[in-house]
């Protein structure tokens, strides 16, 4: 297992069991230092049972990125009720390191395999990871964006960025 799921799975077994947070090692590894975006997804049963990031930073590095969205996703994702302790031995994880956002200046840029898209409309922003089972053509991947805005999915007026994602499981 990847140390970053590794990371994501015990943060997640130990506040589900105690409520507490994994204390941070006072010492790192080198590649979890540096800052980026992280989205920390849950599957049950090959279901999705959990998913929340962040497409820039929100925390000082990506270690704490990890335990933060990975309390999040198992606790604070709207669509689902919090996970119990009696489901953690069903649960599979994995995390999404995001590159920063490019802004997209054409469609013909964007492919739903290779890169995840953010689209934004005033204060409405939505995401939508690369490579999602059932999402293959752009047109998709734009109306699920826009909806999960609250955007209507007709609205040609938004913004859109792309990023990559390095995905761990």
């Amino acid at each position: 297992m990847h140390p970053y799921v590794e990371i994501a799975k015990r943060t997640i077994e130990d506040f589900v069991k105690t409520g507490k947070i994994s204390s941070i090692p006072k010492e790192i590894p080198e590649d979890m230092k540096k800052k980026a975006g992280v989205f920390v997804s849950i599957k049950k049963r090959g279901q999705l049972r959990g998913c929340i990031g962040t497409f820039m930073p929100a925390t000082e590095n990506i270690y704490t990125e990890i335990i933060r969205n990975a309390i999040a996703a198992a606790t604070e994702d709207p669509r689902f009720p919090p996970v119990h302790e009696s489901e953690l031995p069903e649960l599979e994880y994995s995390v999404d390191i995001l590159s920063p956002p490019e802004p997209v200046r054409n469609l013909d840029e964007l492919d739903p395999k290779k890169y995840g898209i953010i689209v934004i409309k005033g204060w409405q922003k939505g995401l939508l990871l690369p490579d999602i089972e059932g999402v293959n053509t752009v047109d998709e991947q734009l109306r699920i964006a826009k909806l999960k805005a609250g955007i209507d999915p007709f609205d040609p007026d938004v913004e859109i960025y792309k990023f990559k994602v390095e995905r761990y499981k």
